[in-house]
């Protein structure tokens, strides 16, 4: 016969649900500021005239276009944390270090949105920028893992989610670690953060098609 929880267990467990929200609502916090750093670092353009303003942003468009590729990015990195983090009731596993970790690459973002804009070494600069992203896919991919092994989620969680964000997360960790020997070659490299996903979620499809015929 299993006995009742104690109220010391009742306490530790309600105290965990809720250092579990508080990281949720401050990493919500620190993505939101991550943003707002990469509007700030946005250059004004400069110009008497309408015509010398044109020619002003014609001349920021690599700024801008990263501006929009970061925006994107940090989009879609909060969008798989709120995904996951909305089944998340306890807090263990290392899951709290991790998520410090995946907290820091998004703060590093809008620095490596300024690298990346810049002109001259594009090897270099694509390289640490795909790297940041490398390793807050991992760490997020890591945090996953942990929450899975030790059963951090609500009992009402689909059994589906931990699979999708393994097949997600892995298809973008690859799209980034395959672009940076591309950069070594051509400028194209950009092409692989939205081709290899595509290949990956193609593959994925026609597998799950075959495996139901």
């Amino acid at each position: 016969m299993t006995s009742a929880p104690s109220a010391e267990d009742t306490a530790g467990s309600e105290a965990r649900a809720i250092a579990a929200e508080r990281l949720t609502f401050f990493s919500d916090a620190v993505v939101a500021i991550a943003i707002t750093l990469l509007a700030l670092e946005l250059p004004l353009p400069e110009g008497a005239t309408s015509a010398e303003l044109l020619r002003s942003l014609g001349h920021l468009r690599s700024e801008y276009v990263s501006f929009l590729i970061s925006f994107i990015v940090i989009g879609g990195h909060w969008r798989a944390h709120h995904r996951l983090f909305n089944y998340v009731t306890t807090l263990g596993g290392g899951l709290a270090r991790l998520t410090f970790g995946w907290l820091l690459m998004q703060v590093i973002m809008p620095f490596a949105t300024k690298v990346i804009s810049e002109e001259g070494g594009f090897e270099f600069r694509f390289v640490f920028y795909a790297v940041v992203q490398v390793v807050a896919l991992t760490l997020f991919l890591l945090m996953a893992w942990q929450i899975k092994r030790n059963h951090l989620y609500r009992a009402d969680t689909p059994p589906e989610l931990f699979g999708k964000v393994y097949r997600g997360i892995g298809a973008m960790i690859a799209a980034f670690a395959v672009s940076i020997p591309v950069a070594f070659f051509t400028h194209w490299a950009y092409a692989c953060w939205i081709v290899v996903p595509l290949v990956v979620s193609l593959l994925s499809r026609f597998r799950r098609r075959t495996a139901a015929a």
